[in-house]
């Protein structure tokens, strides 16, 4: 018996490493005083930018988030605002078109999902006269300064960039408010940390944007579940990196209650499993060939999402080893350090500190999705809007 928690502990601790790895790389990196990155010589004065919102039946939010992006300061800069209303069955089109937007519709009900959509976009926009590209979700408000602080990242030379992004509505629902917790940490603490060491901050799909050269030489035919995860690490791989935008916020709404929430999570879990499985292998390959650029992306992609990382490391401390003990021990207060850091970083109120106090809950109920999380990691899902209205408990 002996045996078998010793191997049960190893695996437990190969397992966990990566994550917790990662986590204090990101968490040491994130409290560190920013640094300054040095301005391209070719700066340019003035861009054209393209505003590309990918759309599946949004003719409630559409017009709220085609409004935000006309009233951004634009200081010179020149901006369009393109829809893309994919395979859409409501007026998601006309009321884009109301709210001033051009608009491009894709119907083809073999290929759905947000790449697909983004690709027929670029497809058609990139002969146009852009000088770069801003992606943002259809339930979107953005700060003012959303466009002159993603043009100033653009002229000094970046290949892609992500802003902050950061739940609207913390205050419906205790779900609600660790979501937003969770967000400050995945969203703002984590590329901090990134971008502090110098690393590719990654993207997280809504907010992010990318240089016209960086389409040009890496096409956006990113089709899975996990689209920007996949894209991603294509930038890696062909050595371009993606800037933290720090100095703008994107907010969309986040699920409140558990049906849709599920759904939600389910789908984004399970496709980051997917990506697990599909690109860790060759990622590690790579690694183990000399590819060093590729080692924080595969220990990004290994860490779980946090509570499956926390409940992994609950298990490692049940186990009767001195090694699983201190391994767990050291991995919880990393998770613990992880989550305050975020929260300072984030000049969180109160609510957000006793939110903490549901997290266990929290946890047991990510737990619960483990069949719609198999489901979304190992099939094309279709792309589901997530339906923000939604109050069924």
């Amino acid at each position: 018996m002996e045996f078998v928690w010793s191997v049960i502990g190893i695996l437990l601790c190969l397992v966990t490493l990566p994550g917790t790895l990662e986590l204090a790389l990101l968490t040491l990196g994130g409290a560190m005083p920013r640094r300054l990155h040095a301005a391209s010589a070719t700066a340019l004065k003035t861009l054209n930018i393209c505003v590309v919102i990918p759309a599946h039946n949004e003719e409630r939010s559409i017009g709220g988030c085609v409004a935000s992006l006309f009233d951004c300061e634009t200081a010179g800069h020149s901006i369009s605002v393109v829809v893309i209303a994919d395979n859409c069955t409501d007026a998601t089109a006309g009321q884009s078109r109301l709210a001033g937007a051009r608009v491009l519709e894709r119907h083809d009900e073999n290929k759905r999902g947000k790449g697909y959509a983004l690709d027929y976009a670029f497809s058609l926009l990139l002969p146009e006269n852009h000088d770069a590209f801003l992606i943002v979700d259809a339930d979107t408000g953005v700060e003012a300064n959303f466009i002159l602080a993603t043009a100033k990242l653009f002229g000094q030379g970046a290949d892609a960039l992500q802003c902050r992004y950061l739940a609207s509505n913390p205050e419906d629902s205790i779900r609600s408010r660790l979501m937003h917790v969770a967000w400050l940490a995945f969203n703002v603490l984590r590329l901090r940390g990134r971008d502090y060491w110098g690393l590719s901050v990654g993207i997280l799909g809504n907010g992010f944007g990318l240089a016209r050269k960086t389409l040009e030489q890496i096409p956006f035919d990113a089709s899975s579940i996990a689209e920007d995860l996949e894209y991603h690490l294509r930038l890696v791989r062909a050595g371009m990196s993606v800037r933290f935008c720090e100095a703008t916020t994107v907010w969309s709404a986040v699920p409140t209650h558990g049906r849709v929430a599920a759904g939600q999570r389910a789908r984004w879990e399970g496709g980051r499993f997917r990506m697990i499985r599909e690109q860790s292998p060759a990622l590690a390959l790579e690694v183990l060939k000399g590819n060093l650029r590729l080692l924080e992306p595969l220990l990004e992609l290994l860490l779980l999402p946090l509570a499956f990382h926390v409940f992994l490391l609950l298990c490692l401390l049940a186990i009767p080893s001195p090694l699983a003990r201190f391994t767990a021990f050291a991995g919880l207060a990393l998770v613990g350090l992880h989550v305050a850091v975020a929260l300072w970083l984030g000049r969180a109120g109160w609510r957000d500190y006793l939110a903490l106090f549901a997290a266990p809950f929290y946890i047991l109920w990510k737990l619960t999705l483990g069949r719609q999380l198999l489901k979304s990691a190992s099939a094309e899902a279709a792309w589901e809007r997530t339906d923000r209205t939604d109050h069924d408990l």
